[in-house]
C-alpha cells in the first residue's frame, strides 16, 4: 500500500464522512468517561493527554480475539508478530522502540525484566474489563519505558448487588477453540470478580514455503488463565483490594540453526503472572493515601530437538506510596514514590541479574474556567544509571463548549533491558540510558453531528538502542539520535444510522545518528524499522432491532524490517465483517469474519500472517 494511494484514501473518507454527518439530526455524545493518564481518576473531557478507551462494551462488539488486535485499532500504533495469534507480538506507539510502552494491569507493571516487552499475545482479553493507551511520555509519572506511552489494563471488576455470571463459548478457522466463565458481583461494601479462559488453535505454518530448512508444520498455541479480584469498603473509608491474573501459555514456533541440522520441534512454556495488593484512606479530609504492592512475573522453558533449551525466569516487585491532597476545587497536589527491585535467573549468566529503582514524583493539577494544565516532576536513583531526572508541563484551553486545544511537553526515559546489557554475545554494559524530548500539539471538537481531535507531535530520541548485525551476529548498539514527527486525526458520529469511527495516523521515525555503526554502516536519513509511515482504521456499526452487523477496515503502508532498509515489508489492506444476534437480553451470537479480503502480508520478516478466516461464538450475561 504506497503512500499516493493511503493518504487521498484517508483524505477522502474522512473530508466524506464530515461533509455528510454535519447533516445528521440527531446529536451524537460520548458518555461521560474516567481516565487515569494523570494517577488519578478524571473526567475525559478534561484530560490533558491523547487518550484511547476501549470498555468491555467496546472489546465484545469489536469481537477480537486477541490484545494485539484491539490495539491495532488504535491511532498511532503498530505492530510487528511472528506467525498470528499467540506468537510474539511488538507493540510500537508513535514510532518509538517496543520496549518504550509502559504496560500496567491493575496498576502493577508488567513485562519481561530481559526483553523489556510486555507478552501482550498472552493477556486473556476475555477477562479484561478496560484498557486504557495514553501516546506520549509519562515518565514524569511513572519512571523508565514510558516513552512512547502508556497501555493500562483492568481485569474485570464487579459491582452492584448479588452474583452476575457469564459465560462464553467459540470456534473458528484453523481448528481454533475458546471458551470463558466467570461471575462478578458485589453486597454492600464488597466486590469481587472470579474468571478463567482458554483458547486453543492449531494456528499456521508461520514460515513462508520458499523458507529453506523449516518444518512445514502448522505451529499451535493454547493458553489457560485465570484471573481474581476483589474488595471491601470499611465504614472508616479504608478500602482494601486485591488482584491476581495468570496465563499460562504453549506456543509451538519454527526454530533452526544456520546449516538446518538442529532446532527442530521448538517449542515454549510460558507463564504469565501478576499479584497486587492495595489500600486507600483518609488521614485527613482533603488528604487521600493510595498505597500499593504488586509482584510481576514472567517465565519461559523453551525445548527443541525433543530436549530442554533454554530457561528465564524475570521477576518485577514493586511498592508505590501516593499522596493526593485537595487544595482548592479545581487543584490537586500529588505526591509519592516508587520502588522497583527487577530480577532475572534461568540457564543463561547473565554479569549482573538484579537491580533496584527509587522513584520520587510531584503532580500539580489545576482548573479555573476554560484553563487546565497539569505540571509534574520525577527523579529515578537507578542502582545501574544513577539519577535521571524527568518532567512534563501541559495546558489546556477551551474555545467553546465545542472545541478544545491542548499544548504539552515532555521528557522521559528507558533503561536498557538485561538481554541488552548482559546477554552473552549480544548485550553491551557500556550503553546508556536512551533519553527523549517530547512536543505536541491538540485540537479536539465536540459537535451535536459528531466528534473528532487532531494530534500533531514531535519527539526527538537520544541514545536509542537498536540491534544490528556485526560480522553476522546481532548485537544491541546505540544509534544515536531519532527523530520522529506525526499527526493523528480521529474523527467519529453516525450517519444514516450507522456508528463510524475512523482514524488516520501519518508518522515520519527517522534515523539522525551520524556515528557509524560498529560494522562501518552509516543509518543517517534512514527510516526506523516496522514503523509504518501511514495507518487508516475504519470501523462502522449498525443495530437492527436484535441483529447488529459491523465492518473494520486496516490499511497500513509498507515499512522496512531493518535498520539499514534492505528488507522491505509491503502495505496492506485487511477487511473484517461481524454480526450478532441477540437471542434474548442474557444471550448473543456472534460471528466474524476476519481478513475477508485474504490478504497476504507479513508484519516481520519471514513470518507468515493468517488468511480469510471464519469464527462465531456464543454468549451469555446475566442482567
Amino acid at each position: 500500500m504506497s503512500k499516493s494511494l493511503l493518504q487521498p484514501t484517508a483524505l477522502v473518507l474522512c473530508g466524506l464522512s464530515t461533509i455528510v454527518l454535519g447533516q445528521s439530526a440527531d446529536p451524537y455524545a460520548l458518555q461521560p468517561l474516567l481516565i487515569t493518564a494523570a494517577r488519578v481518576a478524571q473526567p475525559m473531557e478534561r484530560s490533558l493527554a491523547a487518550v484511547t478507551v476501549f470498555d468491555r462494551a467496546q472489546i465484545e462488539q469489536s469481537q477480537a480475539t486477541s490484545l494485539p488486535e484491539l490495539l491495532q485499532k488504535v491511532p498511532g500504533v503498530s505492530l510487528a508478530n511472528n506467525g498470528g495469534p499467540g506468537k510474539s507480538t511488538s507493540v510500537f506507539i508513535r514510532g518509538s522502540n517496543s520496549n518504550h510502552v509502559l504496560v500496567l494491569v491493575d496498576g502493577i507493571k508488567v513485562g519481561s525484566v530481559t526483553s523489556g516487552s510486555a507478552a501482550f499475545q498472552d493477556l486473556p482479553i476475555e477477562l479484561i474489563e478496560r484498557i486504557e493507551v495514553v501516546r506520549g511520555p509519562r515518565s514524569s509519572l511513572y519512571g523508565s519505558e514510558a516513552i512512547g506511552g502508556v497501555i493500562q489494563i483492568f481485569t474485570r471488576k464487579g459491582q452492584g448487588q448479588g452474583a452476575k455470571p457469564y459465560f462464553s463459548v467459540g470456534a473458528g478457522s484453523h481448528d481454533s477453540y475458546s471458551g470463558s466463565a466467570g461471575v462478578s458481583g458485589g453486597n454492600g461494601p464488597g466486590w469481587y470478580s472470579l474468571g478463567v479462559s482458554s483458547s486453543d488453535s492449531d494456528g499456521i505454518n508461520v514460515k513462508p514455503r520458499e523458507a529453506s530448512g523449516y518444518e512445514p508444520d502448522r505451529d499451535g498455541y493454547r493458553n489457560l488463565s485465570a484471573s481474581l479480584r476483589g474488595g471491601y469498603r470499611f465504614a472508616s473509608g479504608l478500602e482494601l483490594d486485591a488482584n491476581l491474573l495468570q496465563a499460562k501459555s504453549h506456543n509451538d514456533y519454527d526454530s533452526v540453526n544456520r546449516t538446518g541440522t538442529a532446532g527442530f520441534g521448538a517449542n515454549a512454556d510460558n507463564l504469565s503472572k501478576v499479584l497486587g495488593l492495595g489500600a486507600r484512606f483518609a488521614p485527613l479530609e482533603p488528604w487521600q493515601v493510595h498505597l500499593q504492592a504488586g509482584r510481576s512475573e514472567d517465565k519461559s522453558d523453551a525445548f527443541q530437538d525433543d530436549a530442554f533449551y533454554s530457561r528465564f525466569d524475570s521477576r518485577r516487585d514493586s511498592f508505590s506510596w501516593q499522596n493526593e491532597l485537595s487544595l482548592a476545587a479545581g487543584h490537586q497536589l500529588i505526591i509519592g514514590a516508587d520502588y522497583q527491585h527487577d530480577e532475572v535467573s534461568g540457564s543463561t549468566a547473565y554479569a549482573e541479574d538484579s537491580r533496584d529503582n527509587r522513584g520520587y514524583f510531584a503532580q500539580y493539577l489545576g482548573s479555573a474556567g476554560r484553563h487546565d494544565w497539569q505540571l509534574a516532576l520525577r527523579r529515578d536513583d537507578d542502582q545501574q544509571f544513577g539519577r535521571q531526572h524527568t518532567g512534563s508541563l501541559a495546558y489546556g484551553f477551551a474555545w467553546s463548549e465545542a472545541l478544545r486545544s491542548t499544548l504539552s511537553y515532555g521528557t522521559a526515559f528507558k533503561a536498557p533491558t538485561f538481554n541488552q546489557l548482559y546477554y552473552p554475545g549480544f548485550g553491551n554494559p557500556d550503553l546508556q540510558a536512551e533519553t527523549s524530548k517530547s512536543l505536541e500539539l491538540g485540537l479536539a471538537g465536540r459537535h451535536a453531528w459528531g466528534h473528532w481531535a487532531l494530534n500533531a507531535y514531535r519527539t526527538q530520541i537520544d541514545n536509542l538502542i537498536a540491534t544490528v548485525r556485526v560480522n553476522g551476529q546481532s548485537q544491541a548498539q546505540g544509534v544515536d539520535t531519532a527523530r520522529i514527527r506525526g499527526v493523528e486525526l480521529m474523527l467519529g458520529s453516525e450517519l444514516l444510522g450507522w456508528d463510524w469511527q475512523a482514524n488516520y495516523s501519518l508518522m515520519s521515525a527517522e534515523n539522525r545518528s551520524r556515528r557509524l555503526a560498529a560494522d562501518g554502516q552509516s543509518f543517517y536519513g534512514r527510516e526506523l524499522n516496522r514503523r509504518p509511515g501511514q495507518q487508516l482504521n475504519l470501523d462502522i456499526d449498525r443495530r437492527f432491532a436484535d441483529l447488529s452487523l459491523g465492518a473494520s477496515l486496516h490499511v497500513q503502508e509498507s515499512t522496512y524490517d531493518d535498520l539499514a532498509n534492505q528488507v522491505e515489508l509491503d502495505g496492506f489492506v485487511t477487511l473484517d465483517l461481524r454480526a450478532e444476534y441477540r437471542l434474548s437480553p442474557q444471550w448473543r451470537l456472534q460471528s466474524r469474519a476476519s481478513n475477508l479480503l485474504d490478504a497476504q502480508y507479513q508484519t516481520a520478516a519471514g513470518f507468515n500472517q493468517p488468511g480469510r478466516g471464519l469464527h462465531f461464538s456464543l454468549r451469555y450475561q446475566a442482567l
